[in-house]
């Protein structure tokens, strides 16, 4: 049986996530809804993708029949709001990362995907890549010996981005883009929650924050550091420095395709779309939609590799990190 997916939102996120399932096996997955706020989007969204049911609100998707999981690809400040439609609907849910504006939120989510008993995830894409089930590996299996220091960056210049500097829409570096850094150090450092936080940043007139640099220290003096910027580009590489070598994700550590293990590199590419993207090595959102149906045929609730307790530490430590730049959203105060 093929996992059928809604997908809620036809903006470019859906859009590319729509492209990446159509590089799996048609057999195994298949899109069979799509639903806009305006009908007449989520119409225009089923003429590209070949989609033949479409609906002009969130509530219709939510009350189809035919649907295994919903994709949520809509702005994060609609996500909790957005996630506890479809699962007091009893359908399964993978949501774009951030989960949610705060710890607060996400754990609404957690709680009703819980009490409803669907499985929910977190689409932290980056954890699925073949690059990253390689430096899982790595680390576990001790090859860089023991890690010390992680160090990685994200910067791409975002101004022409209208919503990344409004704070009602959900805007600033740390959970557009800082989060992916902050998920690669909680990956390397399997899920432990630091000892202690340093965060210093810069923040726009709007209130959002545009550079932020953070350190964690963690438990046996081992460091780690990252910076995010939406106003300039940075080298966007990862390194996880170890007592026996170091690796490298090159460039573009959000979505990685090659790394460097002791100089030594191997490429990991991801599959051609058949469609052209809005965002880069987007066919890589294939293997967090593979991740989704193996859970769902084994009755899981939740994924091991981006677990509920893993999306709580992530808003926990962003949270953190925001209060410290001082980032205030409307949500805080709810």
């Amino acid at each position: 049986m093929a996992t059928r997916w809604g997908i809620c939102s036809a903006g470019k996120i859906s859009h590319d996530f729509t492209v990446a399932l159509k590089t799996l096996p048609h057999e195994d997955h298949q899109v069979v809804a799509v639903a806009a706020r305006k009908l007449e989007d989520a119409q225009q969204f089923a003429t590209k993708h070949s989609i033949s049911r479409v609906y002009g609100s969130y509530e219709e998707l939510a009350r189809d029949p035919d649907i295994d999981v919903v994709y949520i690809g809509v702005i994060h400040p609609y996500h909790l709001s957005t996630c506890l439609l479809f699962t007091n609907a009893k359908k399964n849910v993978l949501c774009e990362k951030p989960l949610a504006m705060n710890t607060k939120e996400v754990k609404e989510i957690l709680s009703s995907a819980k009490r409803n008993d669907v499985f929910l995830m977190e689409a932290v894409w980056t954890r699925f890549f073949p690059a990253s089930v390689e430096i899982r590996r790595l680390v576990d299996q001790g090859e860089v010996g023991e890690v010390k220091m992680v160090r990685s960056e994200f910067g791409v210049p975002l101004s022409h981005v209208p919503r990344s500097g409004q704070k009602e829409l959900g805007g600033g570096a740390i959970l557009d883009i800082g989060i992916y850094c902050l998920q690669f150090i909680c990956m390397v450092f399997n899920g432990e929650k630091p000892e202690s936080i340093q965060a210093m940043g810069v923040c726009l007139e709007t209130g959002v924050d545009e550079t932020v640099v953070v350190t964690l220290k963690f438990s046996r003096n081992r460091m780690a550091v990252f910076s995010c910027s939406s106003g300039v580009k940075l080298p966007n590489d990862a390194i996880i420095a170890g007592t026996k070598g170091n690796i490298r994700i090159p460039d573009h550590m959000w979505c990685p395709t090659s790394l460097e293990v002791n100089g030594k590199e191997t490429q990991y590419p991801v599959p051609e779309p058949y469609l052209p993207l809005n965002f880069l090595n987007s066919t890589g959102m294939r293997y967090e939609a593979e991740e989704v149906r193996q859970c769902l045929l084994k009755g899981l609730k939740e994924s091991a590799v981006v677990s509920h307790a893993d999306s709580l530490l992530l808003a926990e430590l962003e949270d953190e990190i925001r209060r410290q730049v001082g980032v205030v959203y409307s949500q805080d105060s709810k």
